[in-house]
């Protein structure tokens, strides 16, 4: 028999200055059996600093891999941009770029690494896509205190990131990493 997905819930106070985005977020995520916590982790936040209309965790999840993490559709259910978390492969990213406008991923596996197979792979329009680096240490820290019920106060301003989670303050910045074919 299967394990069932676990299902948690993160109530966020989001505070995003840079992008003038203040809301309360009230998100129900499934984590699947194979979904390691740290991956959990950044595919919220990936949905926090992403948030906006139209945007939502994929259909099928993690087990669903025709899908990225996240999808942003317009009004018309027109696919706006594919965000994947993790260390997708050139061939998708390809994929992905002919089927959305715009492309981003959020990866913490050597992002040095995955530029140079974009740039080697030739994905298309690949000096568009948008490479987040996030830290590791960080996402584990933040795993550890992973409950059923989790309430983040996430602040952001001028590109440093500010999780209240309790008692304990994690401060970090993503980093833009830029891909040139040269």
């Amino acid at each position: 028999m299967a394990l069932p997905a676990v299902m948690r819930r993160f109530e966020i106070e989001l505070a995003d200055s840079d992008r003038s985005v203040y809301e309360h977020l009230d998100l129900r995520v499934a984590q699947h059996p194979s979904e390691s916590e740290r991956y959990l982790v950044a595919r919220v936040i990936a949905r926090v600093l992403e948030h906006g209309e139209g945007l939502e965790f994929s259909k099928g999840g993690v087990s669903d891999d025709s899908e990225p993490a996240l999808v942003q559709r317009n009004l018309r259910g027109e696919l706006m941009a594919w965000i994947e978390v993790g260390a997708p492969t050139p061939d998708r990213l390809h994929k992905a770029s002919k089927a959305a406008p715009r492309v981003a991923i959020y990866t913490w596996k050597d992002p040095d690494k995955l530029v140079a197979a974009i740039v080697e792979r030739g994905v298309h329009r690949q000096d568009e896509l948008e490479i987040n680096a996030l830290i590791p240490e960080l996402l584990d820290q933040i795993a550890a205190t992973l409950d059923r019920v989790n309430k983040w106060d996430l602040s952001i301003a001028g590109g440093t990131l500010y999780l209240t989670i309790g008692d304990k303050l994690f401060e970090t910045t993503v980093q833009r990493i830029p891909i040139s074919a040269e």
